[in-house]
């Protein structure tokens, strides 16, 4: 409000705003130890989305390959589709209650045509934090092929259960091929602000550039420095919301077990995946219809089930996707109990 009564309603620099963008270069130091170049280096956007469509559409050529891992955000099909790409989408394997990185099936999606790598760490939509040997992982296929990375880093600071966030851009090699996109929206829990940016070698941030001028050219003047002076202080704000959000996770996770839903852990970020075949379920989908049929009221928490991107990955069908980022962990009580109720009906 502040911002808004000086007089900051004008269009920003196309860049963004000088102030934010040192405080965004200033935070990736503190966090990751990467030094940018404000200047050069630095480019705001409105919300990550933005950053990782316009980097797509700079860095890829019509027919051009970009690898992911799947179940993957819908918006980088989307993306790749605008920039004349196609996505190749690398299945997630799973190793008891957790996903993991399958290097000889990634090693084995690169071709010739491939052109950049899309990493979402924490990721959405299995919450899944990829480790330090899986970085590098992921590091050896880039440097072998010679791809461009674009990580998208919106719930780096929403990272459970004491494990700390690391960025592929901080393995060796890594740092002069990657663009490291994050936003305000995550992090301070104000999503409609739409505040976002993107950080790497003045090459690629040039790129986006490039495009982002005829996307929104700029936007959100007053939020730009409202996040900049928030980024100052940020460890101890997103430290509060890290534990609230793990508390709620943790009571979702054991009500769910509880009514007989197999979960896998949620490391980070904002969701649980749980199976529903220990309910008497091959479909997530009939699972979620069947709920308010069955008159279960909690079923406003579950949401569809992360269809992939491609159709031969079958295994997700039977996955859940559920959201733990409620304001009121009673309502996760309550909708454990609503499943505990179906699972019930159903037997």
């Amino acid at each position: 409000m502040a911002a808004i009564a000086e007089g900051h309603n004008q269009y920003p620099p196309a860049a963004g705003l000088a102030e934010l963008r040192r405080a965004i270069a200033d935070s990736r130091l503190r966090r990751s130890g990467i030094r940018y170049d404000a200047d050069r280096e630095v480019i705001v956007t409105a919300g990550a989305t933005e950053a990782v469509t316009a980097a797509l559409l700079a860095l890829c050529n019509p027919g051009d390959e970009v690898l992911t891992l799947d179940p993957c955000y819908d918006a980088y099909e989307a993306a790749a589709s605008l920039a004349g790409a196609r996505l190749v989408a690398v299945p997630l394997a799973t190793e008891g209650d957790r996903f993991c990185l399958d290097e000889a099936a990634l090693r084995a999606a690169a071709t010739p045509r491939t052109r950049l790598l899309l990493l979402n760490s924490p990721h959405n939509p299995t919450g899944k934090v990829f480790t330090d040997a899986e970085l590098v992982a992921v590091a050896r296929v880039c440097l072998d092929h010679e791809l461009t990375a674009v990580t998208d880093e919106v719930y780096e600071h929403l990272v459970y259960d004491g494990a700390g966030h690391h960025s592929l851009a901080s393995v060796p090699g890594m740092r002069e091929r990657t663009l490291v996109v994050s936003s305000a929206g995550k992090t301070f829990n104000v999503t409609g602000w739409k505040v976002g940016w993107a950080c790497g070698p003045d090459r690629l941030v040039e790129a986006v550039l490039s495009v982002k001028q005829f996307l929104t050219f700029a936007s959100g003047t007053p939020f730009q420095l409202a996040v900049a002076r928030m980024l100052g202080d940020e460890e101890a704000w997103t430290a509060e919301l890290c534990g609230t959000l793990q508390r709620h996770r943790d009571l979702l996770r054991t009500g769910l077990e509880q009514a007989g839903l197999r979960t896998y852990r949620g490391e980070g970020g904002y969701f649980l995946q749980a199976d529903v075949r220990g309910v008497g379920y091959l479909d997530g989908t009939r699972f979620c219809q069947d709920l308010p049929a069955r008159g279960c009221s909690g079923h406003s928490l579950f949401r569809i089930p992360p269809q992939p991107t491609e159709p031969a990955h079958r295994p997700s069908r039977s996955l859940l996707l559920l959201q733990a980022c409620g304001r009121d962990a009673r309502s996760h009580l309550a909708t454990d109990r609503e499943v505990a109720g179906l699972t019930r009906r159903a037997d």
